[in-house]
This record gives structure tokens, sequence and C-alpha cells, in this order.
């Protein structure tokens, strides 16, 4: 493995389930991926995240698991686990998996377990009251299906602890045993090939009476196990953080370099598309400038969207109605604190706006993941349950069946097929063969960003403009220099440079334009960015 291989990679996530069915079942699974992965390299993608792939009920999409050592047979075996692993990293490609720690299936043979003998020792397995009183200042996550995080268990004439479903009981980290356990997951895939882990809810291990149960100094004292267990073991793998908090929150998910290398940025994405719908660039500003500064090694993880929720949890309560009335008119779009739709629909299927989005975020420090599809801007289905409206079929061709995902009679989940986003008008095919697609923009974006290393880094400046819906973003390492600008505007802006700048850019990089020698102002039509060099 390269050293921080990680800090200036493309990530891709990838539902297995929905990404392309080998052998005509109506469910993606693992050769099917592989099938795929020159597709992704092409791309210019670094390292695949995989969506749970475990035996599950899917009653949450895998999040659900039954069985952390196995892979579902829908998907796959361990066997085609392992091929793929060996064939991405033919392709110099990393792959990551989600590492569920918070909780099981209620169909777990632990949980199972505990029904049918309460005096087993797997009933200490999960967090267990009386009274489902206890840990009355926690916020319930899921509003919208979960009228309490207590369950009541007729088997066990007691109530579990659930922070998410209710078919998903909270695993007790009190226990020792359970500490133990979920080591022993993580070391059986990284013995297997997987190059890191995608932390799945890491802020709510731990309860505690008085407390609202999340972030606490327990938490993190086993997080830093489990990072000194992986560094000892399996040298070079990493631990993403999925902690959806606010960003000084997030910053002990890093320790001292000690606990997680990523965590994902949460409160900057919903201000980009806070930023892009009012013509102003200052909740980004804001997010960055609120953004700590983290220990050497680490690195953010930035996204515009990924299989959950467009969540609004790290924003005002005046800046997520805001989000709702300009996202989400149809009531069926909004989801618990969030909005259920993908990128393509949020952005009006505009094609400007999508590349905007994309060259914004880009144009940051951290590691940027796109979600799959997002890269030739598929549509959504808000009829679907819950989350499932962003976790269609991916759209590959407009001439074969199922838009190329599957030969079966019927899918695990329709394909798309209303207008603007059907196959006849959004597919891999059609888009490689044409040079002005979005699909060929992403290539091109990524290979921007990856031959400049230093976009990848924390420093950031941000210049005020002639245009006040423009924002303006400087970037700067060791000689290179580059300046972003992203007019967020419906009308043209045009932007002047200071003289003190001692700026002169040569090339337009979104475009490949050359510029004019001692250019001093620059037009941007609405929505368009440049990267001037």
């Amino acid at each position: 493995m390269k050293k921080d291989w990680y800090r200036n990679a493309i990530f891709y996530e990838l539902n297995v389930r929905a990404f392309r069915d080998s052998n005509g079942d109506g469910k993606g699974d693992i050769p099917g991926v592989i099938e795929k992965l020159d597709y992704l390299k092409d791309l210019g993608v670094d390292c695949l995240w995989l969506l749970p792939m475990y035996p599950s009920p899917l009653k949450d999409d895998g999040y659900d698991i039954a069985d952390f050592m196995h892979i579902h047979p829908d998907f796959g075996t361990v066997e085609d686990f392992k091929h793929l692993m060996d064939e991405a990293h033919k392709r110099d490609m990393y792959v990551v998996a989600d590492l569920v720690l918070n909780h099981t299936s209620d169909q777990h043979y632990w949980f199972q377990a505990a029904l049918k003998d309460p005096t087993s020792p797997y009933k200490d397995y999960y967090v267990w009251s009386k009274t489902g009183k206890e840990y009355g200042d926690t916020r319930i996550i899921f509003l919208d299906t979960e009228p309490s995080n207590w369950s009541f268990c007729p088997e066990v004439g007691e109530f579990y602890w659930h922070r998410f479903y209710a078919s998903q009981p909270d695993l007790n980290y009190d226990n020792p045993a359970v500490q133990e356990e979920m080591l022993n997951t993580m070391r059986y895939w990284a013995s297997l090939g997987l190059d890191g882990f995608r932390a799945d809810a890491v802020p709510y291990l731990f309860e505690r009476e008085g407390t609202i149960c999340e972030n606490l100094p327990e938490t993190h004292q086993y997080l830093k196990k489990v990072r000194r267990v992986l560094d000892a073991e399996f040298p070079g793998r990493i631990l993403l953080a999925e902690a959806n908090q606010w960003p000084d929150d997030v910053r002990e998910y890093f320790g001292d370099g000690d606990e997680f290398n990523m965590a994902f940025h949460f409160p900057l994405m919903p201000r980009i598309f806070m930023a892009m719908k009012k013509g102003d660039p200052t909740p980004i500003r804001w997010a960055l400038d609120k953004t700590p500064a983290i220990p050497d090694g680490c690195q953010w993880c930035t996204f515009l969207r990924n299989h959950d929720e467009l969540t609004l949890e790290m924003v005002t309560p005046e800046e997520r109605d805001y989000m709702w009335q300009q996202y989400a008119p149809d009531p069926k779009m909004k989801l618990n604190l969030g909005i259920r739709r993908r990128l393509a629909p949020l952005m009006d299927n505009n094609i400007e706006k999508m590349k905007q989005a994309n060259a914004i975020l880009f144009s940051l420090p951290g590691t940027p993941i796109i979600y799959y599809g997002d890269e030739i801007g598929m549509g959504d289905n808000i009829d679907l349950f819950d989350r499932n409206g962003v976790r269609t079929p991916m759209q590959w061709a407009a001439d074969l069946p199922n838009a190329g995902f599957s030969e079966a009679s019927q899918t695990y989940a329709p394909v798309i097929n209303i207008a603007p986003y059907s196959p006849r008008h959004v597919n891999v095919a059609g888009q490689q063969n044409d040079p002005s697609s979005f699909l060929n923009f992403m290539k091109h974006l990524v290979k921007l960003r990856k031959e400049r290393p230093y976009l990848a880094e924390s420093s950031i400046q941000f210049l005020d403009t002639t245009s006040p819906a423009t924002l303006c973003v400087v970037r700067e390492a060791e000689g290179q220099r580059m300046i972003a600008l992203h007019n967020l505007g419906d009308s043209n802006a045009y932007v002047t440079f200071r003289a003190d700048l001692g700026f002169s850019p040569k090339i337009e990089l979104l475009t490949g334009t050359p510029v004019n020698p001692g250019l001093k102002t620059i037009r941007l039509a609405p929505h368009q960015s440049a990267w001037l060099e």
C-alpha cells in the first residue's frame, strides 16, 4: 500500500445490490461488480466503498446484519468477495466496506438466542430495561418511523434499546465480549484483503444516564482500541468515521491521529446546496471557517450525495425549513430530518448546475466521494419506501433489458422509467460516446483533481470578489496555485482580479481553454465555474 493513499483519492460509493446483476436473478451481485471494474478504473476511481453485503433480512438495505461473517446469498459468496479483492487490487484500486458496529438485525443469532433463553450470555450482548424510561435525554433519529428508542420484547418481558429501526437492536459495548466480537469481525474481513472500513453510526456505541448518549468518552476509548488493533495487525488499512455531528465533535474522532484516519464532513454538504440556491457563497465559507484543524495523516471525506437522505441535522431550524422549501416541495421528498433525493433532481436536471456542484466539491479540501449513478445524472423514485428511492438499479445502456442492469423479468427495485431520467435519456453507454456528456466532464474533473494532490490538503483561502454571488477559492502549495471561481447566481458575473494577487493564469482547466496574458477580468455565465491555473 502507498502511504496515505486515501488523502488524494477518489472514492466511489457502490451499492452491490444496485450495480450489476451477473446471474439474472434481478439483484446485483459481487461478480457483477467485478464485470464493471474497468468502467470504474476508467472513471478514475481509486477506492470502492461497498455498502453492506452480509446476510440480512434487508429491512434497512443491509445495515440490519444477521451474520457478520458471511456474504448475503443474493450477492455471492466469500470466494466471490476474495476474487473482487484480487481484481480490484490488480487495477491498483482499494476497497473499503461498512463495519456496522452499533447494532445487529433482530434476526441475528445473538438476539434470537436472547429471546429463546433470557439466561443466555447473548442477552447481555444487547441493552435492556424493565421500564423503557432510561436515557430520556437521547434524541430519536428515525423520527418518521420510531416513536421511541425503546421497544418492548414480549419474549423477554423487557424493553431493548435501538437508535435506529426497532428491528435493529443496539449492541451493549459495556460487555467486553461484544467488544471482542466486533474486533474479530474487523479482523476477518481485513484478513480477506479489505483495505479499510467505513464505520457506521459511531457516535452511539455507549449509553450513559444524564447524557444524550452520543460522543461519550467510552466510545472514543473503544474506537482507539479498534484503531490500535487494525494498525498492529493490518498496517496501512484505514478507518473512516460516519459521525453526523458538528465539526468540533467530529474532530474528536481523529483523536491525536490515533482514532480514525478519515471522517465525513456532514455540515459542508447541505451548505453547498444552500449556497447554490441562494446565489451566495456565505454558507460554504461558514462551513469551512468552522472546520477545525485535524492531525497530520488524517483527512476529511466530502460528498454531495450518498445512500441516505440529504441530512439536515447539521443546520439550524431556519436553514432546515429553507432547504425543505427549496429542495423538497413535495412532502414525499422529505424523510426524517432530510431530503430523499439524488443529485440530478436536486439540481433540476440542469447539467451546468450539476457540473458546478462537483466543481465546488473538488476544489475544496478533502477526499471526494461519488455516489454510484450520480456521475451520469441518475434520477430517483420518491414513491419507493424510505431511502430506497435513491438506491435504484444502475443504468448502463438504453437498448438492453432493465438498462443493462439485469436480464431478469423483475428486479429488486424498478429501473427509473420516467423522462428525463429513464435509460433512454440517462445511461453510461450513451454518455461514454458523447464528448459533451456529464460522465465525460466527471472523468475530466477527476483527472484534474488527482493530478493536483495539493487540492486535497486542508489549507484554503477565500477571497472577496467584485461579484457577491461568486465563491472565490485559492488553493496553493509549493509553487502551484489555482484559483477556483464559482458563479452561484442566475445572471452573468464579472470578476476582476486585484493587481496585488500577482496572479497570471495560463489556462482554464475545466474547459482546457488558454487564458489571454494579462487577464484582469473574467466573465462567468450563470452557474459556471472556472479553475484558473
